[in-house]
């Protein structure tokens, strides 16, 4: 038997926890070190959760070619834990963690979301929902023993037994959440496209749009793996969106990230709604009273004054998640919350029309969109958008700059203060009022305009936020910011 320091194998391989899951590229993610990551979750669950040593254990995954081979080494770990397998096959992740909270059981997601199909990731799932930091740190400092030999020189299984036959079930009781609480023929009337890329959420909204009775238009269906990051959306989305809206006469576009979980939606003419706009809008439909959202998100959440508690936070779901729970625990129900990207999570049940929705405390694809467009009902969705203050957002993402740097810069800009901080944003901008640091530098600037710095917790990039009272405005302050960016990391980056 060998043991394995989890700490020294994140270090070595380069596949550790980020804001969402451990990920790295796929080529280091071995048949090994997805084992390893994988009973060493199941240890602590065991040790702090009393989980039983015979418990089920729900897994599922997306579409990347990686997914399949690792997603049999999480199946030997979770047998060699002494547990059964539950196979959800190519599933949301919001799917597989709503059939496995309703029944009480971890479950383990094999997606990397949004980002390129070289890079895969692993989703850990307690009993009440996804791991928080402390959950991390835990996993991080444990020790596993193992017996090596399955394992060739390369880290992978010297044999790969099958996975179980995939249980619809799962499907089926995600699909149920949002028939069981929408009005029936709430969706009558609109003519909606579904962008199907390459998510696994591409075929469960149609049947769902459909259920509630929209005509529904499948687009864009693709056999190799597309990586759509819903909050910085590649040119040729924007195109496409248009010009399906045109060709189609459709109401609205909806389509998801990789694993179902961050939402994408138009309006009619083709435009994407910012993800932190379309959290607003669907809180409204279910009457929150209680939002958590992390810094970065798009003030009019604020300024539109429909919620009487709101909680910011740093970026990542299990911030958020642990603020809804502090939230909840104040008695501000009902409670909602959403990220930048348009992930939306519901951490007490909903009841709308004497309609119920059970809790779901994990970023979840399928919700705005229905919740929008529910809401907007006979007015077009750019309706519901004028209805908001006039805050607006853009982001954008420099990449290949390695997170050690960009953290040491934006650490020197902080230590300098005020001063520092308007150094960097003249001449272009205005001077800085204000900083907060709860996660990167988001700088407030003197005419209320704002510029956040941020490394990404999940790859080598620095992500750039802006804000502005105009679309035009806030497009040319991040473009501004990505050039500044880009004379100062220099030509290599």
């Amino acid at each position: 038997m060998a043991q394995a320091h989890i700490a020294e194998w994140m270090a070595r391989s380069g596949v550790s926890f980020g804001t969402s899951g451990a990920r790295g590229l796929a080529v280091a993610m071995t048949d090994e070190v997805c084992y390893l990551y994988s009973r060493a979750f199941l240890a602590h669950l065991q040790a702090a959760y009393q989980l039983p040593a015979t418990s089920t254990v729900v897994i599922g995954g997306d579409f990347r070619p990686s997914t399949p081979r690792i997603m049999a080494a999480v199946a030997m770990a979770v047998r060699h834990a002494g547990n059964r397998v539950i196979n959800a096959g190519l599933i949301p992740t919001p799917a597989l963690a709503f059939f496995a909270m309703q029944r009480g059981l971890p479950c383990i997601m094999v997606t990397g979301s949004h980002i390129p199909d070289d890079r895969n990731g692993i989703k850990f799932y307690r009993t009440d929902g996804e791991i928080l930091k402390d959950d991390e740190e835990a996993v991080r400092a444990s020790c596993v023993d193992y017996d090596a030999s399955l394992f060739d020189t390369h880290g992978m299984l010297q044999q790969r037994p099958p996975l179980p036959a995939v249980d619809a079930a799962v499907e089926a009781t995600y699909v149920q959440r949002y028939i069981d609480f929408f009005p029936a023929d709430c969706l009558q009337g609109k003519r909606i496209g579904v962008y199907q890329h390459s998510t696994v959420a591409r075929d469960i909204l149609v049947h769902v749009l459909k259920a509630l009775a929209a005509e529904v238009v499948p687009l864009g269906r693709s056999d190799h793996f597309i990586p759509v990051d819903t909050e910085a959306i590649r040119e040729e989305d924007v195109q496409l969106a248009r010009q399906w809206s045109a060709e189609y006469g459709l109401d609205a576009v909806v389509s998801a990230d990789g694993d179902g979980d961050r939402p994408l939606l138009s309006d009619e003419h083709g435009q994407w709604l910012r993800g932190d706009v379309a959290g607003i809008l669907c809180a409204r439909y279910l009457q929150a009273q209680s939002v958590v959202t992390p810094v970065s998100s798009n003030s009019a959440l604020e300024a539109c004054g429909e919620f009487p508690h709101i909680r910011r936070t740093r970026i990542g779901s299990p911030y958020v998640i642990a603020a809804m729970q502090q939230a909840c625990a104040a008695g501000e129900q009902p409670v909602v919350g959403y990220e930048a990207n348009g992930g939306f999570l519901t951490a007490s049940d909903i009841i709308r029309n004497g309609l119920r929705l059970t809790a779901l405390p994990t970023r979840d694809a399928m919700l705005v969109p229905l919740a929008i467009l529910a809401l907007a009902n006979e007015q077009p969705v750019s309706a519901l958008l004028q209805s908001l203050p006039p805050r607006f957002t853009s982001s954008g993402r420099l990449q290949n700059i390695p997170t050690d740097i960009s953290r040491q810069h934006l650490a020197d800009i902080i230590a300098g203060g005020l001063a520092a901080a308007s150094a960097w944003a003249q001449p272009e901008f205005a001077a800085v009022r204000s900083m907060d640091t709860t996660d990167g530098l988001r700088m407030t600037l003197e005419n209320d305009e704002i510029i956040h710095l941020r490394p990404s917790g999940n790859a080598p990039e620095l992500r750039c936020y802006n804000e502005a009272a105009s679309q035009q405005r806030a497009d040319a302050m991040n473009a501004l910011c990505l050039k500044k960016l880009r004379m100062m990391y220099g030509s290599e980056y």
